[in-house]
């Protein structure tokens, strides 16, 4: 676009010295002619002199009367042609001028669609810092996802051990109870007593196995929630924090980022509040059967 703009400005200034250049030819040949003219005019005043002269002294020679008329004519007719000559030099300066206007008018024409063209780069350039600036953000952000999923994968290896040192001590308890059942089975009454506490026992070992399995699915889910639902409104908060200072001479930008800003902490706050009703109803849960 620079390019295509720059040669028609080229263009125009070459049209613009060949326009002056013809224009001070028409001026010398008009300044010629105003000299002819002055000249001729002389020589018809020089003629008519002769003329009045030898019409006084040659009043016998009508023959070279006759001549001097003629040549009287051909003056004449020569000036008419000068005069004509001129105001044709006189219009064509004149056209020379309005073109010369015109090529000035386009050349004004020319370098405001230049500043229109500067001042739409610049504006580019700063939307592709904007855009650069978003994407290190976004990496950092992606950077921070992987670290969090390690961590979580870690903590999920760790869950399954415990669950399985829990069976074996399950196994561990299941045994014990067969021996106590072998070694007090002479004892009716004791054994009676003992299989009803040990049902008891049994089940609210179970009902504990049950929450503890819920109560586990609880973490994972609230730690799911917690990765999900706190860090990325955390992230875009502290992101736009980071990048809120360039935009102080922008009002309209900014607005735009406390915008963003404010939206982050709206669910921020929402999940808040989702917390705190999920860990209180996983504490109902656990009451109700029994687990303090």
């Amino acid at each position: 676009m620079y390019r295509g703009t720059t040669d028609e400005l080229i263009i125009a200034n070459k049209e613009l010295v060949y326009q002056n250049t013809e224009k001070e030819k028409r001026a010398g040949e008009l300044l010629a002619a105003n000299n002819e003219l002055a000249y001729q005019n002389s020589e018809k005043e020089k003629r008519a002199a002769e003329l009045a002269i030898a019409n006084n002294e040659l009043a016998y020679q009508n023959a070279e009367k006759e001549k001097r008329a003629n040549e009287l004519i051909i003056a004449n007719k020569e000036l008419a042609y000068q005069n004509s000559e001129k105001e044709q030099r006189a219009a064509e300066l004149v056209i020379a001028n309005n073109e010369l206007k015109f090529q000035n008018q386009e050349k004004q024409k020319r370098a405001d669609e230049l500043n229109v063209a500067n001042v739409e780069l610049a504006f580019q350039n700063s939307e592709k810092e904007n855009r650069a600036a978003e994407l290190i953000i976004a990496n950092d952000e992606l950077k921070f996802q992987n670290l969090e999923k390690q961590k979580r994968a870690d903590e999920l290896n760790i869950a399954n051990i415990e669950l399985a040192f829990q069976n074996s001590e399950k196994e561990s308890r299941a045994a014990e109870l067969i021996i106590a059942n072998s070694e007090l089975k002479f004892q009716n009454e004791e054994k009676q007593n003992r299989a009803e506490e040990l049902e008891i026992a049994y089940n609210k070992i179970k009902k504990a196995e049950e929450f503890l399995k819920e109560y586990i699915l609880g973490l994972e889910k609230m730690m799911f929630m917690t990765h999900h639902k706190v860090r990325q409104p955390v992230a875009n908060i502290l992101g736009i924090s980071r990048i809120l200072n360039q935009f102080l001479r922008s009002p309209a930008t900014l607005k735009k980022m406390v915008g963003y800003m404010e939206v982050s902490a709206i669910a921020l706050d929402d999940f808040t509040k989702e917390l705190t009703i999920f860990v209180s109803e996983l504490e109902k849960k656990g009451k109700s059967n029994g687990v303090e």
